[in-house]
């Protein structure tokens, strides 16, 4: 019996893989799998550069791999069980999924989907395997989404549909870092009116957690960068104060310790340096000083800080994406930059078309750009 059900084929296109640590990208004609149960096919149509991707190319040990996951793109094809996603849905891809099931999915207290959590073995939830190749051989994946790909498969869990009236080249931003940076302002740290923040680190995460905190209504938000050219381009997003630990002739924690009376409220880490830790803990005020880690740390992943510093009262919290549930969530940030009460242009200091992708790599070493938007073939 013939089934009017079209069957998805095996699709040929340009992906940018990655063959080794710290090398350049190359564009190549890859295979992609139709998408299995419960997954779907995404005609990539943007896709951002975020920090993680360019760590993770620089020391990872997964080769050949298809790097990228902060994107945008259209529903191509749908997998069997599939009744959330249609053909022409407009998503988001997420590296953290939400399976909506599990005891953390369940709890409301967490976005730590158990099902669907950070995946880091190049492989899919599913089935372990893959859906690129080339030549019969496996490519591997990143997070679970591979964006730097004109197309791409995700589990359903990993996408969030979003209204078709969003500009697809400006909210891939928030599947990740900007959303991340809002989350932990709001989600993670719940900043209070009238409060002093501090922020190590003024990257896109960075300048979100200080959007974050403007939109909240802290009274003073101090941005800690060693990248001069950071000072004006902070302002702009709700930075008060700018200091360059270069210039200073003491302890950065002693500047800020001086300036707040005391010790920020809060501090947020969002460089990936452990070091940098315990100065963001040593920055906060005792009794009730909180710190927040954003950071993926290259090197040294090991936390170490006084005892001292927890007795009198500071508490130190990690974050994941913001603390927010992709699914749950996502759509109403969507909304909340269709009402213009969250920016994402500003954060984009760079277009490129998708050839120039090793180009975006290196404006993000250069430390040269926030967020480079990387646009496939129409």
């Amino acid at each position: 019996m013939s089934s009017s059900i079209k069957q998805p084929n095996v699709i040929t296109c340009k992906a940018a893989v990655a063959w080794g640590a710290g090398e350049a990208l190359v564009m190549q004609e890859v295979e992609v799998s139709p998408p299995h149960p419960q997954e779907i096919r995404i005609k990539v149509v943007t896709t951002s550069l975020c920090r993680s991707d360019l760590s993770a190319l620089d020391s990872h040990a997964i080769f050949p791999r298809i790097f990228g996951h902060e994107a945008s793109g259209i529903v191509e094809s749908i997998g069997e069980g599939v009744t959330e996603f249609q053909e022409g849905d407009h998503v988001l891809t997420v590296f953290t999924g939400e399976c909506k099931t599990c005891r953390q999915c369940m709890s409301g207290k967490s976005n730590m989907c158990q099902v669907l959590g950070l995946e880091r073995r190049g492989v899919m939830h599913s089935d372990q395997g893959t859906r690129f190749s080339i030549k019969g051989k496996p490519v591997y994946h990143y997070c679970a989404v591979s964006s730097f790909s004109e197309y791409t498969v995700v589990h359903t869990g990993c996408a969030v549909k979003v209204s078709s009236a969003a500009p697809l080249e400006k909210i891939c931003l928030l599947s990740c870092g900007l959303a991340a940076g809002l989350g932990a302002a709001w989600n993670v740290a719940d900043i209070s009116k009238g409060s002093t923040v501090v922020i190590f680190g003024l990257g896109t995460v960075g300048l979100s957690v200080a959007q974050g905190a403007k939109i909240r209504g802290a009274s003073q938000i101090i941005g800690v960068d060693t990248n001069p050219e950071k000072r004006d381009k902070a302002k702009d997003f709700g930075i008060t104060e700018f200091i360059n630990p270069n210039d200073c002739n003491e302890p950065i924690q002693q500047v800020i310790k001086r300036i707040t009376d005391g010790g920020a409220d809060y501090s947020f880490e969002c460089i990936g340096d452990t070091g940098m830790i315990t100065t963001a803990l040593q920055s906060c005020c005792d009794g009730w000083g909180l710190t927040v880690t954003l950071g993926v740390p290259k090197v040294k992943p090991e936390v170490a800080a006084h005892y001292g510093l927890f007795l009198s009262g500071r508490t130190l919290k990690g974050s994941l994406f913001g603390g927010w549930k992709p699914k749950s969530d996502l759509p109403s940030l969507v909304d909340m930059y269709m009402n213009k009460e969250i920016k994402i242009d500003e954060f984009i200091t760079h277009n490129l078309p998708f050839e120039e992708i090793n180009k975006a790599l290196e404006l993000m070493r250069e430390g040269k750009c926030l967020r480079c938007v990387i646009h496939m073939p129409k």
